[in-house]
């Protein structure tokens, strides 16, 4: 059973293999309609809004916030900075962190439900275990930065996650902390496979931010492996990323 709706300012994909009815599926979109009334800065309402106006002291900021903020702040000293939730203004925007954090817990939502077969994907970032319903494993188009309409790799995470980030669908958003401008100019398209979504999206937002020495920190990093495509069309992988490709 498979459905997308439009939660979190983005079309989120739930595939359930051989789920009996849409019951488990509702509660998967139930929890992420709750993550985006907790975290959305476009929401008056929401927690994060209501701390960027000052209206909620820190020892009163919810379980999931401060979850999220504690791992915001472990990301940035692991990047030496380069993912940062706290923009020029002073506000806190962890957009950057909460998509993966959130579909890693839809993930285990599932699982306690005795699903193992399962695939989930929010605006690009996947979660997937198991096989589909035909008995396969999931696969995983990368998209062409250049052409929406052409897939250039296809992978097959085997139950890691996978994260994308670039500036071909929402225009320049990711910025070089520690460069002047801060634009990222030389990059277009950086994917990230971890051992969860969680730890593929929380680097992929940080390794484009380096630019072109985005791939290099990858390399470094242990269980991650990248995909990148810079600013002339040509590909740069990890050395561990073709394992996971399809030939």
């Amino acid at each position: 059973m498979r459905e997308t709706r439009i939660l979190m300012g983005m079309p989120v994909t739930v595939d359930i293999a051989n789920a009996p009815d849409g019951a488990l599926i509702d509660t998967v979109f139930d929890y992420f309609a709750a993550v985006d009334r907790r975290f959305s800065t476009y929401r008056a309402g929401s927690e994060i809004s209501a701390i960027n106006r000052g209206d909620v002291p820190v020892r009163n900021w919810s379980r999931e916030m401060l979850e999220v903020m504690a791992l915001a702040e472990r990301t940035r000293r692991e990047t030496d900075g380069y993912f940062d939730i706290r923009k020029a203004d002073g506000s806190l925007d962890p957009s950057g962190i909460v998509k993966g954090w959130a579909i890693c817990n839809a993930a285990e939502i599932i699982r306690r439900a005795g699903i193992r077969d399962f695939f989930i994907e929010a605006g690009g970032d996947i979660q997937s275990s198991g096989r589909n319903a035909a008995g396969r494993d999931w696969s995983v188009g990368i998209r062409n930065p250049f052409n929406a309409d052409e897939v250039i790799k296809i992978i097959c995470p085997c139950g890691r996650g996978v994260a994308t980030s670039g500036t071909y669908v929402r225009g320049q958003h990711i910025y070089d902390p520690h460069g002047p401008g801060g634009a990222i100019a030389d990059i277009v398209s950086l994917t990230v496979i971890g051992p969860d979504v969680l730890e593929a999206d929380r680097f992929a937002t940080a390794a484009f931010a380096m630019g072109k020495d985005g791939i290099h920190f990858l390399e470094r990093m242990p269980d991650l492996e990248g995909y990148i495509v810079d600013v002339n069309g040509r590909a740069t992988i990890t050395s561990g990323f073709g394992a996971f490709c399809q030939q």
